[in-house]
């Protein structure tokens, strides 16, 4: 899969649809490289027998975020497979942060098209919008700031 022939919104969404889940993960890491971030895939860290894996992980200008790709079937997520996937990815992000002491922003990125919802502080962004929540995020324009949690 050619990423650099991403061009234009229409591009990313046909790509993005197309791709199967193990280029879903490389498609998000290639959205953060073309910002300038530093990143990794599928990295595995380990402590005291724990073993966490992350999908992406993206650095820049001492900010760390890991990122959990989710290309559910069907473009729909299940709402309790969702809760699920997050409290576990704030558990791996916890887990990476003590590991590593690094400053971590866990997001969970889908190819569901909705808005950037937030559950648990943790946005849910989908890949059509990551590279203007990334854009927001380095401008200092917090996604967060003055949203709450959807109500599931």
């Amino acid at each position: 899969m050619i990423f650099e022939d991403i061009k234009n919104i229409e591009d990313l969404q046909e790509v993005s649809k197309e791709v199967a889940w193990q280029h879903f993960e490389k498609l998000a890491a290639f959205i953060f490289i073309e910002n300038n971030f530093q990143v990794e895939t599928g990295k595995v860290k380990t402590s005291n027998k724990k073993r966490r894996q992350y999908d992406v992980i993206a650095r820049k200008n001492n900010r760390t975020f890991l990122v959990e790709c989710k290309k559910w079937a069907g473009n729909r997520y299940r709402l309790s497979a969702l809760k699920t996937a997050i409290k576990q990815h704030k558990e791996r992000s916890e887990f990476y942060r003590i590991l590593t002491n690094e400053n971590v922003t866990p997001i969970i990125v889908t190819l569901i098209e909705e808005e950037i919802l937030f559950y648990e502080d943790v946005p849910i962004v989908p890949i059509l919008k990551l590279n203007s929540f990334i854009n927001e995020e380095e401008k200092g324009i917090n996604p967060m700031q003055d949203m709450q949690d959807e109500p599931f």
